[in-house]
């Protein structure tokens, strides 16, 4: 199902609004995926190009002769993947508002796959509001600890 979404950076100058499917998203494990966004993979929902209305365009970086990414040259926050000529348009999952209700339903580029990242669940958490270094570092700036 269809839904308008809103998005954008972290520091807010770049902000969109897409008509996605959440339960269609993805995982890229490509490696060019993994340096464009120093991740170990990225999560992406695809909507067409003019299912996204950009409020202030993004810069664009030419990542490939086949492709570009839209990012903030001001905060860093990647924003997605488009292919210079036809195709989609690939959102970042973590730039969306609220990315609650995105379901990846496929792994892209499994050849390029870090195994040990694919499940994560076993390993010991911490919630970073028990983490008092970060704590008294964001109440030091006056400022609750965010989302």
């Amino acid at each position: 199902m269809i839904h308008s979404m809103t998005g954008g950076c972290q520091c807010g100058r770049i902000r969109y609004t897409a008509q996605v499917d959440p339960e269609k998203a993805y995982l890229c494990h490509c490696k060019m995926c993994r340096k464009a966004t120093g991740g170990v993979s990225i999560a992406f929902a695809n909507a067409p190009h003019d299912k996204v209305i950009w409020h202030t365009e993004p810069d664009w970086y030419q990542s490939s002769p086949i492709a570009h990414r839209p990012f903030c040259s001001h905060c860093g926050t990647p924003l997605g993947f488009a292919f210079l000529e036809g195709g989609n348009l690939d959102l970042t999952v973590g730039s969306f508002d609220d990315p609650s209700p995105f379901r990846p339903s496929q792994n892209y580029a499994t050849e390029s796959m870090l195994t040990a990242w694919a499940d994560v669940r076993h390993l010991p958490g911490t919630a970073s509001a028990d983490n008092p270094n970060v704590v008294k570092r964001w109440q030091a700036a006056g400022l609750d600890l965010p989302d």
